[in-house]
């Protein structure tokens, strides 16, 4: 998709014709892209400003459709409504994906860095269109594409996940820990991929701009799904299931373990053979 494409897509998903296209410009070019070029040739001082002016809109439409909500709740929403992983996820349903200027150091690398890159470029496109239609541009568009995942459930989420996690578990006796499995992304643009673990068994993985946010995107997941991983409030017939299932395969994973330890057994006697012979 060349350049002019990429910016007219821009437009459509943001329901706004911009006057000054250098902004829209700005906001969808990822660093890499223009290396050596002026600070404000990519998108990153267009995401502090629009990080601030994103906040602003979804604390006002918070602080409206919910007043009965105290501050913790409110908060709690917040945080879950502008955190990296849900406008990286509203960022690739739009589309914004494909309208990303990446340079050649992050062409080969495909999916590597684009969770933080689709973060920064919403909070950037959001800054792009206040700077060139106000604020009423900004937050039309936020309250398209953002405030439509608000919901009073947000507010019941623990505030710290890896606590909660944790309280969950050593019900059972186990302690959960965290294992940084992946660094994507160029240093100046980074993005961190956690694990939880009970023991040796691997739980969910949580991405994040920071290791601290994926480990608690780890926890929430986890959280999220206890019972495939535990069988907590599964019923007694699918947990037996499962448990069957699971010894099956790990019958059959002996079994072929077996099986290819004797192929090479019989492959290294019959080369004995040959070099005897």
């Amino acid at each position: 998709m060349s350049l002019s494409d990429k910016l007219a897509r821009a437009e459509q998903i943001c329901g706004h014709e911009f006057s000054d296209r250098v902004l829209l410009r700005s906001a969808l070019t990822h660093p890499s892209a223009v290396e050596g070029e002026p600070v404000d040739a990519s998108y990153e001082r267009l995401e502090f400003l629009g990080d601030s002016i994103l906040g602003a809109v979804v604390a006002d439409s918070l602080y409206r459709s919910y007043p009965t909500f105290d501050e913790g709740k409110l908060t709690r929403l917040k945080v879950s409504l502008v955190s990296g992983m849900t406008l990286s996820d509203v960022g690739r349903e739009l589309g914004i994906d494909a309208c990303i200027v990446f340079g050649s150091s992050e062409m080969g690398t495909g999916a590597r860095g684009m969770h933080s890159a689709l973060e920064n470029v919403y909070e950037a496109v959001v800054a792009a269109l206040y700077l060139d239609g106000g604020i009423g541009a900004a937050q039309e568009f936020v309250e398209r594409t953002l405030i439509p995942r608000m919901s009073a459930a947000m507010a019941r989420e623990p505030e710290n996940p890896k606590s909660a996690l944790q309280e969950k578990l050593q019900e059972d006796g186990i302690t959960p820990t965290y294992k940084l499995v992946e660094t994507q992304g160029p240093p100046h643009d980074r993005t961190f991929v956690a694990q939880v673990f009970a023991g040796t068994q691997g739980l969910a993985r949580g991405t994040g701009r920071t290791k601290k946010e994926a480990e608690s995107q780890a926890a929430k997941s986890t959280l999220a799904r206890l019972g495939e991983f535990f069988g907590l409030g599964v019923d007694e017939e699918t947990r037996a299931e499962k448990a069957e299932a699971a010894k099956l395969a790990k019958a059959e994973k002996a079994a072929a373990r077996a099986e290819e330890k004797a192929r090479k057994k019989s492959e290294r006697a019959q080369a004995k053979q040959r070099k005897q012979g």
